[in-house]
């Protein structure tokens, strides 16, 4: 069965972790197709999220400008026009990229530009969503807080942290979600992957996100799988990634069946489509093979998607419609 036409929904996607070949030949026309697949790919199972994530500053390296970042932004979006992904949330970590001078909102900027852009050219609606990192500085967190403020709109939907969970506790960005929380602006953020249940909790605790990226370790807390479900928290599963960063030793061994299966809130995500060297019709081509999940089953996880986007409701329920009319048709 090949789902390569379905229409698809994808929550949990690194700007900076999904450059294509085509793209970053652009950029630097030195790096080969060779030294492309040893850099910007990651092992198919690395150690751990700290060894997997070192592949991700190649291309950080690569998005210094206005116009590398419009590049990789475009580019992005070409590349989900081509499985059909007809809505997605791109999130990304500001500071990362002013390393040739520009500032953060300059950054941010580029980056919506390009997605309003992207969006008229190939009929995919998506949004933004900014990241904070574990590794950072409260006062970074905070300046990315302020900058979701700033911008949150029409593009940018929400807040984000990314980065080594297992590395780095919580304090430094308790502040920064307080204040986004206390705006308005919702948020997600990374937990369950390079930690167990203890960080899950920590999050939910102190960051109180309507969503987490990844969140597959809490199956091994069921006192706290109970609380995601009682409280609706969304799981943005990405199950190639948590291979690679050694939480599975296949795709099959993977929590995800498991969870839909007890009526939990997910989708179904890349993470980065270069670092992981994966599509989302390859994903799901993966839980058919490994689970026997058909149509019926993604449109279920991608009208759960729809529900937990940061998005308004006259959107989600127009997309909605869409997907049913689509899936009702294939």
């Amino acid at each position: 069965m090949d789902f390569i036409d379905l229409p698809k929904v994808e929550l949990h996607l690194h700007l900076d972790c999904s450059l294509s070949y085509e793209v970053v030949s652009r950029i630097d026309p030195s790096i080969t197709l060779d030294d492309y697949c040893r850099d910007f790919i990651a092992p198919v199972q690395c150690h751990s999220l700290a060894e997997y994530l070192v592949h991700a500053e190649h291309g950080i390296r690569l998005m210094q400008t206005i116009s590398q970042l419009e590049w990789v932004t475009l580019g992005l979006l070409q590349q989900l026009q081509a499985e059909n992904v007809r809505y997605a949330e791109i999130r990304f970590a500001p500071l990362l990229h002013t390393r040739k001078g520009l500032t953060p909102a300059e950054v941010v900027e580029a980056v919506s530009r390009a997605l309003v852009q992207g969006m008229a050219e190939t009929g995919v609606e998506a949004r933004l969503i900014l990241c904070t990192l574990r590794h950072f500085t409260e006062a970074q967190s905070m300046e990315t807080a302020y900058l979701t403020e700033q911008f949150h709109g029409d593009i940018v939907v929400g807040f984000d942290i990314a980065g080594d969970e297992a590395g780095f506790p919580v304090d430094n960005h308790i502040a920064a979600f307080r204040y986004v929380t206390a705006k308005g602006i919702p948020s997600t953020a990374h937990a369950g992957e390079a930690r167990g249940p203890e960080s899950v909790r920590e999050v939910l605790a102190h960051f109180h996100p309507k969503r987490l990226g990844h969140g597959v370790r809490s199956v091994e807390d069921p006192g706290l799988l109970d609380g995601l479900k009682s409280r609706n928290i969304h799981l943005e599963i990405c199950p190639t990634s948590n291979v690679q960063t050694a939480i599975y030793g296949d795709v099959c061994s993977h929590a995800v069946n498991g969870l839909y299966q007890k009526g939990f809130s997910l989708n179904i995500n890349t993470d980065g489509r270069t670092i992981s060297n994966i599509t989302l019709t390859e994903e799901y081509n993966n839980l058919h093979r490994c689970f026997g999940w058909g149509k019926e089953d993604f449109l279920r996880t991608n009208l759960m998607a729809l529900d937990a986007a940061f998005i308004p409701p006259p959107l989600k329920e127009k997309l909605k419609a869409e997907l049913r009319e689509a899936y009702m048709a294939s």
